[in-house]
Parts: C-alpha cells; sequence; structure tokens
C-alpha cells in the first residue's frame, strides 16, 4: 500500500484552528502530525521528514504586540534555515489567516530570498473584527500549485488584521508580474482594505502560499451558509480542492502513484469547526 504523504501542522499558545486544517489536509489524503512550536525548535528534523507543512489560524500567542508577531519571531530566530530547506526540496507549505500573517512577518512571504519582511497585515480598514463569507478570485497567470483548476471561490473570513499592505507600490507590481498574487477579493467585496484587493500571496517558487480567508472550513457542502441552493455543483468543495491540489503535487513528484480514491471529497456530513 502506498503511504500518503506526511504533513505538519505547526501551532502555538492561542492558535485555534490546527484540527480543521488537519481534518482538510486527511480529507484531500495526507496524514497529519500536529506539533508545538516549542518541541519542534528543539527537533527541527521533523521539518526535514515533512511532506507538506501548514501554519494554521487562530490568534497565536495572544496576538500580543501585533497579530502573528511573536510566532513569526520565534520562527526567524531559529527554525528560519530549516523552512527555507524545506522549500528548497519542494515541500508546499500554507499559513491561513494567523498562519499567513506569521509567514509574512517572518519573511517567508511574499519572497523569502529577500531576507526580510517585505509587508504586512494590518488592521482592517474598518477598525473591527470581520467574520464573513466573501468571494474571492484566482489571476488566472498565478504560479501557485494550490489554486490550479481554480478561478472564483466563495470563503469564510474571520479576523481583525487582514489588510496586506506591501512596503511599496513597485514591490507589489513586482509580484504582481511574476505571478505571486494567489488570490483577491472579488469586486465589491474587499473586507478590510487591503491593497489592490490582494486576499493571498504565494512566493517566487508557487509552493508557499499565504491568504486570509479559510478554506479549510469549507470542505463540505453543507460548510456553507447557503449550502442547499449550492448542491450538486464542483463549487461545493473548491475549498478542499486547494489542499487535494497540494497532496498531486507531493505525489507528482515521488515515483510512487497517488493511493486510490485520494483527492476525493467524504460522503460525511461537515468538518470541525463548520
Amino acid at each position: 500500500m502506498v503511504m500518503p504523504p506526511t504533513c505538519l501542522i505547526i501551532r502555538a499558545a492561542g492558535t485555534n484552528c490546527d484540527r480543521e486544517l488537519a481534518h482538510a489536509f486527511t480529507l484531500a489524503g495526507a496524514c497529519c502530525e500536529l506539533v508545538h512550536l516549542n518541541p519542534l525548535i528543539n527537533r527541527p528534523d521533523l521539518i526535514a521528514q515533512a511532506d507538506l507543512i501548514g501554519f494554521p489560524g487562530g490568534f497565536s500567542f495572544g496576538d500580543d504586540i501585533a497579530a502573528g508577531r511573536i510566532m513569526a519571531n520565534r520562527l526567524r530566530h531559529r527554525l528560519l534555515e530549516p523552512l527555507r530547506a524545506a522549500i528548497d526540496r519542494g515541500v508546499p507549505i500554507i499559513g491561513i489567516c494567523n498562519g499567513f500573517q506569521v509567514l509574512v512577518k517572518a519573511g517567508l512571504l511574499p519572497d523569502p530570498d529577500m531576507g526580510r519582511q517585505a509587508a504586512t497585515l494590518a488592521d482592517n480598514a474598518t477598525g473591527r473584527f470581520v467574520d464573513k463569507w466573501v468571494g474571492v478570485t484566482v489571476p488566472s497567470d498565478t504560479v501557485c500549485i494550490w489554486t490550479r483548476g481554480i478561478k472564483t471561490i466563495e470563503l469564510p473570513i474571520a479576523h481583525g488584521e487582514g489588510r496586506f499592505v506591501p512596503e511599496s507600490a513597485d514591490l507589489l507590481q513586482r509580484w504582481r508580474h511574476a505571478g505571486q498574487i494567489a488570490f483577491e477579493y472579488a469586486d465589491g467585496d474587499n473586507p478590510n482594505g487591503s491593497v489592490d484587493g490582494v486576499a493571498g500571496v504565494c512566493d517566487p517558487s508557487g509552493l508557499v502560499l499565504g491568504l486570509m480567508p479559510h478554506p479549510e472550513r469549507y470542505t463540505h457542502v453543507t460548510n456553507h451558509p447557503r449550502w442547499q441552493r449550492h448542491r450538486g455543483g464542483d463549487e461545493r468543495v473548491v475549498g478542499l480542492k486547494l489542499f487535494e491540489n497540494a497532496v498531486e503535487y507531493v505525489h507528482s513528484r515521488s515515483s510512487k502513484p497517488a493511493p486510490a480514491g485520494s483527492g476525493s471529497a467524504p460522503d460525511a456530513l461537515g468538518a470541525p469547526g463548520a
């Protein structure tokens, strides 16, 4: 029997979406291990053993100072090289909501080769926490491996610091021309005032994805608040497709075929945290 790819879910005090993320990866055909940041610092070899890596949403370290800042600092000073090595060997990495904030503030997004933070996720323009479903689109020229086959999608968001702000307009244009814009809020649906409506970005390789919306919360038709109106369409599990794409990418780099049935949505209703 072919072994499923291994996914390392990295959490910290205050993380609260780790099990939902593990559930999504499991549905997509991966085998997940949840690990706290503290023991991981002492066992960086676990990163070297992973085929996939996920940084979940939540409020790591209570969002003290700024959302994701403390966890990002710990990554940058203790685990940056193992994570960069993982990217170099082709490991897909995803950061969702707080995980996106962490990857950006650790300097791993939008471009780890810059060696510094070049963007931020600032307070929402409204000054309020926002919790709703939004429409997002995928630019046709993105290099992101996670978004293959996806054009539009509705996903839930829940954050107070999700406004994507680049260091400069020139850098944003550079990332756009390189195909690093992975998600944009649909017209009229920018909930936090992100510059150019950016909802998610990837690194130049397309392997590392960060986004504010939560695809792990839309892995079954019944997760959507209007699910009865959406019955029968492919979009009902489009959130799950991101994780299926990553698992398929890992299998494509292996000489072994994907396990039978991997990448298909389960028949069970709901998901943790729905």
